[in-house]
């Protein structure tokens, strides 16, 4: 005939109780690392590839043109990035002169996607201060470098601004907020050379802007 078992005594159960603890802290440990590591959310980036002048014209000092620009966004997210209703803002002297419609998708992991947005600018006058004349480098290309000139006439400085936001879902069960801002500004000179127009692009990103200068 058997003996019967003894219950387990608390000390037993409590030392059961602290395993399990350690363990499950460890664990959730362990899946915050990786989450903050691998899946941690970051927002996308945005780049402006090119900016275009199809066409350009100026009479009484109105300007009237279309306005091409290219950007790249990147999702570096481990999760689909979706992006929701966004434009394209074009501003002269901080009034919107143009805007693009960009409607909502998906920007899958690791993926870059390309956009093009192309639009007429209804004529506007140019400002009665207006910008400072545009250094010119010598050989006619290029930015300026020693013995450069400066262009005279009218110049104007119009800005692009581009916004989007989405979510980003990771692990299917948390969802974050993420956004991504571009800002882009042109500054356009006409100028008359041997009677033939020609471009000049000069790109800078030091206060985390993109510069361009177009010149005809």
């Amino acid at each position: 005939m058997s003996k019967p078992q003894r219950p387990p005594s608390g000390r037993t159960n409590l030392a059961s109780c602290i395993v399990a603890t350690i363990f499950l802290i460890f664990t959730i440990i362990i899946i915050l690392i990786v989450f903050f590591t691998v899946f941690k959310p970051t927002d996308p980036k945005i780049s402006v590839n090119a900016v275009q002048l199809p066409s350009f014209s100026l009479s009484n000092n109105t300007v009237n043109f279309t306005f091409s620009q290219y950007v790249s966004v990147k999702n570096p997210n481990k999760a689909v990035f979706s992006h929701y209703d966004s434009t394209i803002q074009l501003l002269y002297s901080g009034s919107q002169v143009g805007f693009m419609f960009i409607p909502a998708g998906k920007i899958y992991s690791g993926q870059t996607q390309y956009m093009a947005a192309t639009f007429s600018v209804q004529s506007f006058p140019l400002s009665a201060s207006g910008n400072g004349p545009i250094p010119i480098s010598s050989d006619g290309f290029g930015w300026p470098v020693a013995g450069g000139g400066f262009r005279v006439g009218p110049t104007m400085e119009i800005e692009s601004r581009m916004q989007m936001a989405g979510r980003v879902r990771v692990l299917h069960f948390f969802t974050h907020h993420v956004e991504a801002k571009s800002e882009c500004r042109v500054a356009v000179a006409v100028l008359s050379l041997l009677g033939s127009q020609w471009w000049s692009l000069h790109r800078d990103t030091a206060l985390g802007l993109e510069f361009f200068t177009l010149l005809f």
